[in-house]
């Protein structure tokens, strides 16, 4: 018998032989059973609940960058604005000489005037809930649905001012901005007797 003959005959003998036992051997398994399924659905189901928590939120949270960034605008608009003032209505231009007895009995602005005419720091002191503003005229309309309110008190004693009248040299100006749907967001700082 030449190679070749003896050769396919082997391979013939390998095939039927590997053909019968991989067809007869009840260990075959064909697909998948019910509780494989099952089990399957489950956790592809809770992969996919959690996937899906995941993108709610961050969608959900998608706006608070834009909301800070514009409520920070917000009150560093006014802070400057306020800090641009005079600390009392006698204070001379330039700050010196520091007024030597301020008074912190009224607080607020004086009659007739409004804001364009504010002079000093106090005239700023019970603005509330109102629609944001520039001293040029209203701010876009992005800005409609925000809040701003003003509060300015005498506290010296707080940051330790000395002189005759410590309580009154210094002043803390409380800018509160409230975006739309949000908590309300406080920056403070004081204006000196100068």
């Amino acid at each position: 018998m030449s190679i070749l003959k003896l050769a396919n005959k082997l391979s013939a003998k390998h095939f039927l032989v590997n053909t019968f036992l991989v067809n007869s051997s009840p260990f075959k398994q064909k697909g998948v059973t019910l509780i494989e399924l099952v089990i399957s659905i489950v956790i592809l189901s809770i992969a996919f609940v959690a996937m899906m928590r995941s993108f709610s939120f961050s969608i959900g949270h998608s706006a608070d960058p834009l909301w800070r960034n514009k409520t920070l605008k917000l009150g560093q608009l006014y802070l400057d604005e306020i800090l641009a003032k005079n600390y009392d209505d006698s204070t001379p231009l330039g700050g010196e000489p520091f007024v030597t007895n301020p008074s912190c009995l009224a607080l607020g602005p004086e009659t007739g005037e409004v804001r364009a005419t504010y002079d000093d720091v106090d005239d700023y002191n019970g603005i509330s809930n109102v629609v944001p503003t520039s001293l040029t005229g209203s701010l876009d309309s992005s800005y409609s649905s925000y809040r701003v309110s003003i509060l300015v008190v005498c506290d010296g004693l707080t940051v330790n001012v000395t002189g005759a009248t410590p309580q009154n040299n210094a002043k803390k100006i409380t800018v509160t901005v409230t975006p739309p749907g949000q908590s309300a967001v406080n920056f403070s700082v004081y204006k000196g007797n100068y």
